[in-house]
């Protein structure tokens, strides 16, 4: 109950584009994370381990690509067109992880948006992507997106979508160097019939 290959592929909406993260994006990745460092750094995820760190970037970036031959995950860079860049740039980063087949068919999605381009509908449009092509494209079920309870903007993104909350979950994952809860949002592919992305412009419109 898998699909061939997964990755890599690259996904648009308008001028907003998801493409695989690579090696060679490091100096703009490291960019865009270096000016957004206190707007992510409450969120970010940290190592429980004692004195544990966290990958550099070319690690995380092995690590991703190894989990997307596996058909674990999907690794994208969220990039933006804009008039004054040649090549779209990096807004972002959302990763589908956790992916399971067999009788589960679901997957786990995190995300990161540059604070400059916070409340532009970036994070839902990027969102609404990559749920339909789970959904529609690998055929998946179910698409899981933990928040802790003090991300305002990231549960302003899942209250667009039509997420359903599912819950809280104490001490669920360990963020910026603490076990921290998270609520937990959901969907189904039963629930969004005409597509995540349609109609999430549709409500825009």
């Amino acid at each position: 109950m898998r699909p061939g290959p997964i990755w890599p592929t690259t996904l648009e909406c308008g001028d907003l584009v998801l493409r695989p993260i690579r090696y060679r994006d490091k100096r703009e990745w490291t960019e865009v994370r270096s000016r957004n460092r206190k707007w992510l750094e409450p969120w970010e995820a940290s190592n429980p381990a004692p004195g544990g760190l966290l990958p550099d970037y070319r690690q995380m970036v092995r690590s991703l690509k190894i989990q997307a031959a596996q058909g674990t995950a999907l690794p994208f860079l969220i990039t933006e067109r804009t008039p004054r860049s040649a090549a779209p740039a990096i807004v972002g980063q959302l990763t589908v992880s956790s992916i399971v087949w067999g009788s589960a068919m679901m997957a786990t999605l995190g995300y990161w948006v540059d604070q400059a381009r916070a409340g532009h509908g970036i994070a839902p449009t990027a969102v609404a992507l990559a749920t339909d092509h789970c959904f529609q494209v690998l055929g998946l079920h179910r698409m899981e997106i933990n928040i802790r309870p003090e991300n305002g903007p990231s549960l302003r993104v899942v209250e667009k979508l039509g997420f359903r909350d599912e819950g809280y979950r104490p001490r669920f994952l360990h963020i910026n160097g603490a076990w921290a809860d998270h609520r937990s949002f959901a969907l189904t592919a039963e629930e969004v019939p005409e597509g995540l992305l349609n109609r999430w412009l549709a409500s825009r419109a």
